[in-house]
């Protein structure tokens, strides 16, 4: 079935033609047009999420995981304001989500009608492509007096105008979704009657074709070559990348490279036994010392991916810059150290295609002067933990020591992604992260969404605020019954503790730190998860032996720790590095 509005097929006609299966949908009566025929058709998988931003981080989960654009979809008014910190998250994260926002006719704007706001260029700071639409001629409610009625020519004219041009807006947007590689928003407004539908299509849009285009200057990359081949210290720094995304043999030439370091965050998804994976176990014990600090600083840092978890590689970076800074990206840069010399907006793959082409080997100490720190520094970490009390860095030991091969993992920001910087993660682990805003807001819902339609387990590891924030994200009919949460409860914000602050005030608890008394025991009931707890190394040891067997529900794993103890352990941690044997 089709909704009698032209603007409604249009919509779902060109989604279907640019591979949008995947639509997102949250109740309401104006998207009643929408919610009617994506629902139905056959070749549209449509799932129902009543919150919003719980939706919105839904369908960001899923797009994250199949690499191409999924749809989310709301009624007019507030609800669509709702969708904004995934569309954040989207824009920085470079993750391709098409909103599609039902709304009133314009004469309705601003004159006191209910369910109503300026819904257009609401997200006009983060976002790739806006589309205001046009309502449908052959649409619209009469409210005027006859006088002001169209002839028959006249209308249809005009309606073939409208039609034309949300066309072409249309495929703009779903376009720039996939050129762009991040959100877009559709505002499409309805007028009543909503709910009319055909047995037939009455309209048949014509699809625009995709421009993928790459911005290669050779002479550029020429250039670099050249300066790479003739420089002995060489930093190669990986952000957040998804899974698979850089080629094996290329990554074999940096990892043999003398005169090359590679740092990879957890979440880069490039593991390997010569890099440095471990980034602030490397750097911080040295962040005041000045002669290490002279035999870290590179004479070029090459970067790759998105954010960078690690603030003290930052400001290090920061303080002692390279001579040389270049970015690869498909899609944007960032000026992250304040010494970007090149932006080469091109595939990776392909950059590393043409450069290494052109590059020749240099002798160097560099590598093998902090190969030697690196296992000196796995040594001290293993004599630490074996001596440890139980906190947050022991249950992370535990946790991460744990993980079964070919996991999707999911990290909560804040502490979480952080403890997870400090431990080893089996190369077979796909890792993700919402670190384009780095918010606590929509982890729940994003793994879940990842579950959806990942053919693997996926394993959601967060803090208790976390958590707790985005407990609508349990309000979901899909979650599959593999799906696992591990919470790591200090009860509060345990990342102010590691914090500069005052601590251990009646301030600092009630504002900063936000110290709680909840449990996820009550939703795990409510949400029908099977529900484990841990409350020392023993007893989460024996959790986690059965806790990713094959299950007849999906299980949350809480595990409390120390709140007042757990930044003392992470502290002490970092100063035994520096100790003397």
């Amino acid at each position: 079935m089709y909704s009698k509005i032209p603007l409604a097929q249009t919509l779902v006609s060109l989604c279907i033609a640019k591979g949008i299966n995947h639509v997102v949908i949250s109740p309401g009566s104006r998207n009643a047009p929408l919610t009617l025929s994506f629902s139905q058709h056959p070749k549209i998988q449509a799932y129902s999420i009543v919150d919003e931003r719980c939706a919105a981080f839904f369908a960001l989960g899923m797009a994250q995981q199949l690499c191409k654009p999924v749809a989310v979809i709301c009624t007019s008014g507030s609800a669509v304001l709702n969708y904004y910190p995934a569309i954040a998250e989207a824009y920085y994260s470079n993750i391709p989500v098409v909103v599609i926002s039902a709304d009133r006719p314009e004469y309705l704007i601003d004159v006191g009608d209910g369910q109503t706001i300026r819904q257009k260029h609401i997200f006009k700071n983060h976002i790739n492509y806006e589309a205001n639409l046009k309502q449908d001629i052959t649409h619209k409610r009469t409210i005027l007096s006859e006088t002001h009625q169209l002839s028959a020519e006249m209308e249809q004219e005009l309606q073939q105008r409208v039609q034309s041009y949300n066309e072409a807006e249309i495929n703009q947007a779903l376009n720039a979704a996939v050129e762009k590689n991040g959100p877009v928003h559709i505002n499409a407004p309805f007028d009543e009657p909503l709910y009319e539908m055909l047995p037939e299509p009455t309209v048949f849009p014509k699809v625009q074709s995709l421009v993928l285009e790459e911005e290669i200057d050779h002479e550029k990359i020429t250039k670099a070559a050249a300066i790479w081949s003739n420089s002995a210290r060489k930093m190669v720094l990986v952000g957040t990348l998804p899974p698979h995304t850089i080629s094996k043999k290329y990554l074999e030439i940096l990892a043999n490279d003398p005169s090359v370091l590679v740092f990879t965050e957890t979440t880069s998804n490039l593991r390997d036994d010569k890099f440095f994976n471990k980034i602030d176990q490397m750097i911080l014990p040295i962040e005041k010392n000045e002669a290490m600090l002279d035999e870290f600083q590179p004479e070029i840092l090459l970067t790759l991916g998105g954010m960078i978890v690690s603030k003290k590689v930052k400001a290090i970076l920061r303080k002692r810059q390279p001579a040389h800074h270049w970015h690869i990206h498909e899609n944007r840069v960032y000026d992250t150290f304040f010494c970007l010399e090149h932006f080469f907006k091109i595939n990776p793959n392909h950059f590393f295609e043409l450069f290494f082409a052109q590059t020749k080997p240099i002798e160097s100490s560099y590598k093998s002067f902090w190969n030697a720190i690196k296992k000196e520094r796995q040594q001290k970490h293993e004599v630490y933990l074996q001596q440890a009390q139980f906190t947050d860095l022991k249950a992370f030991e535990a946790i991460l020591a744990s993980l079964p091969p070919s996991l999707i993992l999911h990290l909560g920001n804040s502490s979480t992604v952080r403890y997870a910087q400090l431990f080893e993660i089996d190369s077979s682990i796909e890792l993700f992260c919402n670190r384009g805003t780095s918010g606590i807001d929509g982890s729940t819902s994003t793994a879940i969404g990842t579950s959806v339609v990942a053919e693997k387990q996926t394993l959601l590891i967060t803090g208790d605020l976390s958590f707790l924030y985005d407990s609508n994200a349990l309000w979901n009919n899909y979650i599959p019954k593999n799906f696992r949460i591990i919470l790591v409860n200090n009860n509060g914000g345990g990342i102010f503790r590691i914090l500069p602050g005052n601590k251990n005030t009646e301030n600092f608890d009630t504002y900063f730190e936000t110290i709680h008394p909840h449990t996820g025991k009550q939703l795990a009931e409510m949400y029908h998860f099977e529900y484990l707890t841990a409350t020392d190394e023993m007893s989460l040891q024996k959790a986690l032996q059965t806790f990713y067997d094959v299950s007849k529900q999906p299980k949350i794993l809480e595990v409390f720790t120390p709140r007042i103890e757990n930044d003392g352990a992470l502290i002490d941690y970092f100063k035994f590095f520096n100790e003397k044997k």
